[in-house]
């Protein structure tokens, strides 16, 4: 077994879509719609396989709700290949202003990464 998809709700579907795309090298597929149910999503696939991201948007679903630290999902990981890459993607992210959660660094269990918070505020880190 291994994991499919993590799906995100947004109130923000293509500017989400878009930044999974722009720096995480995603890949969607064609934007699903179900007018009936106001349901609208994109699957975003990467490169190197593994487990895509389903960010949906529902008419009724316009809050967040999460708080961090919180029980539940409390981030994802990109695995970028080097050291450097994680540098240069985290000081990519700041440039073009997103919040840097957690600056690049050797952690206590001996991964290297940093994590940022994308458009919508959830926690990605970004490691070798």
């Amino acid at each position: 077994m291994h994991i499919h998809h993590i799906a995100l709700w947004t109130a923000q579907l293509e500017e989400l879509k878009n930044f999974y795309i722009r720096y995480f090298n995603g890949i969607s597929n064609e934007k699903y719609v179900n007018s009936l149910k106001g349901f609208e999503s994109y699957l975003i696939s990467f490169k190197s396989g593994g487990a895509q991201i389903e960010i949906m948007r529902r008419k009724d679903i316009t809050t967040h709700q999460h708080t961090v630290p919180s029980i539940g999902l409390a981030h994802f990981s990109f695995s970028t290949g080097s050291k450097e890459t994680v540098l240069k993607l985290t000081e990519q992210l700041r440039k073009d202003g997103f919040t840097i959660a957690s600056e690049p660094r050797i952690t206590g269990d001996g991964f290297f990464e940093s994590a940022i918070l994308d458009p919508d505020g959830n926690i990605v880190e970004i490691t070798i």
